[in-house]
Parts: C-alpha cells; structure tokens; sequence
C-alpha cells in the first residue's frame, strides 16, 4: 500500500490502495516503518507524500472494520493511525504532502501530519467522522486547530463542512494550489530547495517551530533556539555553509 522510491535526497511516497487509497491497520505500520526508516537514512532531506491516481490522496479508514462495533478493533486502529500520523510529524526530514485529490477524514489526517501541504485546484478537504458516529482520532483534533484556529477547525469537525483547495488556501490549511496533476511536481520543487539547505540547520529549525506546537514556554524554546544556533557550530556544515557564501559558490552538505 505505500511505495517509497528514493532520488538523490528526496523520498517520494505514494498510497496506494485502489480505488480510494485507504488506510488499513498493515498500511499504517508499513507507513510507521517507512518514515522511521527515512529518519535513519541520512541522505534522505525531504520526503513527499501522494495518493495514487488522479481521485484521490486518501479517503482515510475503510469503514468496514468499524461496522460491527468491536471496541478492541476500535482502540487497536486508533493507535495505528495514532502512531503513524504522529511519527510523520516529528519525521527528522521535512515531509510534503501533494494532496492529488480527495482527502477526507484519515486521508486529511495524514496531510495535516505533514509539514507542507499543496493541494491540485479539484482537491476536496474534510474530517467528516461525525457523520458516522466516529470522530478524527489520528491527531486531527489537535492539529487542524494549530493550524486553522479553532473557528474553522469546529467547523470542519462539529459541521461537517467539505472545504476546496482554495478555501483550503484561505484559511491556512494549505500552503499552495495548483493546476491538476502538478501537485507532485511542485512538491519536487520544493523538496528541491529543502535539499539546497544545510539539513541539521532544518532539522534544527523544525524542531524548534514544533516548539510552538507543543506550548513550551517562550522563554524556554528562545534558550533552546539559542542554544541549537551554537550546537551547528559542532559540525562541519556550517563552516561549509558560510564559507561557501563567502566564497561564491554552492555548499557541499555532508550533514554533519
């Protein structure tokens, strides 16, 4: 259900599971393997996510598993999709979502998991689990909220409301719209500058905008911002990194 192919620094995932690339219980663990497997590959700085297919990213769970009311399939695929999504955002590499399609419940978990999202101008976008007595357990509560604000956010889970790429756009929730079929192509593009950047100085640099995410106080994350600007002083990227500008010339990262 997930194909990861690499190139140069970028990891290129698809979900594919046909018609409507949903997510089941072996498709999150493979997705929880995959990225942590990408956190160790050191040469890997950007990763983009897609949906197989020009329908769909990902249209979230197949409700299926939840029509008979088993409780302990309930907690066991809440925790999948728990683990997956959270690991995809604290992945080291910054990971971008090319929303091809439809993403609606679990599907737009995924993307909201990830650091960038660019959405195709035909994309629909929603958490419609109320509607089938569920609610968005793969960290949607918490995260459409951060990035949205609660207005839009109640609006979305409380009332179900289908949103498209440029209300998307809008209200922050994606940061670029294009043209059908261009979304991954964009994503490459910028997965392309990620590459360009000095990687500990981004992986640095996410951690810290996490920092907001997660409530640290200001002036505790202003330290620790203070204190990974010397930490980049440990290896030799940076050296590299200023001394290249000096010099006029591209860097050559070794991502030390």
């Amino acid at each position: 259900m997930i194909e990861c192919k690499i190139d140069g620094h970028v990891a290129s995932l698809t979900l594919n599971n046909p018609s409507a690339n949903t997510f089941t219980a072996a498709g999150l663990e493979r997705l929880t393997q995959v990225i942590g497997d990408l956190n160790r590959d050191m040469n890997v700085y950007a990763v983009i996510i897609t949906g197989q297919g020009e329908k769909f990213f990902s249209a979230g769970a197949d409700l299926k598993c939840f029509a008979d009311g088993d409780k302990v399939q309930a907690r066991f695929m809440a925790q999948r999709f728990g683990a997956a999504f959270e690991a995809l955002q604290e992945a080291r590499p910054v990971v971008i979502a090319a929303i091809n399609g439809y993403a609606m419940g679990g599907g737009l978990e995924c993307a909201l998991s990830c650091d960038l999202r660019i959405a195709e101008e035909h994309a629909q976008m929603a958490l419609p689990e109320a509607s089938v007595g569920l609610l968005p357990s793969g960290c949607g509560t918490q995260t459409l909220p951060w990035l949205v604000g609660e207005g839009w956010a109640k609006r979305m889970i409380l009332t179900n409301e289908r949103i498209n790429a440029a209300t998307a756009l809008h209200i922050g929730l994606v940061e670029q719209v294009v043209a059908r079929g261009q979304a991954r192509q964009a994503a490459l593009e910028v997965a392309q500058r990620v590459s360009a950047l000095s990687p500990r100085a981004v992986t640095y640099a996410k951690g810290l905008i996490h920092q907001a995410r997660l409530g640290t106080p200001r002036a505790a994350a202003l330290a620790l911002e203070r204190e990974r600007f010397v930490d980049l002083f440990d290896g030799a990227d940076q050296r590299e990194g200023v001394n290249a500008f000096l010099d006029k010339r591209p860097p050559v990262w070794k991502n030390a």
